[in-house]
């Protein structure tokens, strides 16, 4: 008998931990999927080289950009739901449209927890971080796409200047209770 096959099925469905750059989405979205157990799935790995080289030279991305980014994303969310029962991404998802891009590739069940950070927060954060390819320069261009996903069906706002440990707590309880579309 397969480990898969052995671990029992989640009913979490789709995750997406969003956010701008440096809101902490790869740490929460990660510990996220550890504690229920589920698969996780990195957003950044699945750019194309392209993008990659866009944001590294300090060029922001435009939809036409985005778009087969966020299909990818989807359609990965929805293979490892598929085989687990949920599974977690990090994905940016700034505009309700990029959300629903995601949402249509991975399903209507697809769920939403929007990490919010102060600006200055994120500053030092990503003046801090080493080795990734989004330069602090483009935080500003970020925060100006971020569509505040507050009242949509299906997201819950944390305040990720919390604890990790706080942050994935309060995901935990939300994603408990029963879905409200």
């Amino acid at each position: 008998m397969s480990t898969a096959a052995s671990r029992p099925r989640s009913d979490v469905g789709p995750v997406v931990v969003m956010g701008v750059s440096g809101s902490g989405k790869s740490l929460i979205g990660s510990a996220l999927a550890a504690k229920l157990g589920l698969p996780f799935v990195e957003g950044d790995r699945l750019h194309p080289t392209a993008n990659v080289a866009k944001m590294s030279s300090g060029i922001s991305l435009t939809d036409d950009d985005r778009w087969p980014w966020l299909d990818r994303v989807g359609e990965e969310l929805r293979a490892r739901t598929a085989d687990a029962g949920g599974a977690i991404t990090a994905c940016s998802a700034l505009r309700r449209i990029h959300r629903e891009r995601l949402r249509d590739a991975a399903g209507r069940n697809l769920r939403f927890v929007f990490l919010r950070v102060k600006r200055a927060t994120l500053a030092e954060r990503l003046t801090a971080r080493k080795h990734h390819f989004m330069p602090p320069s483009l935080l500003d261009s970020q925060l100006a796409t971020l569509e505040n996903p507050a009242g949509e069906d299906g997201v819950c706002a944390i305040d990720a200047e919390a604890t990790p440990d706080d942050i994935v707590v309060a995901a935990i309880a939300w994603l408990a209770k029963p879905v409200q579309r």
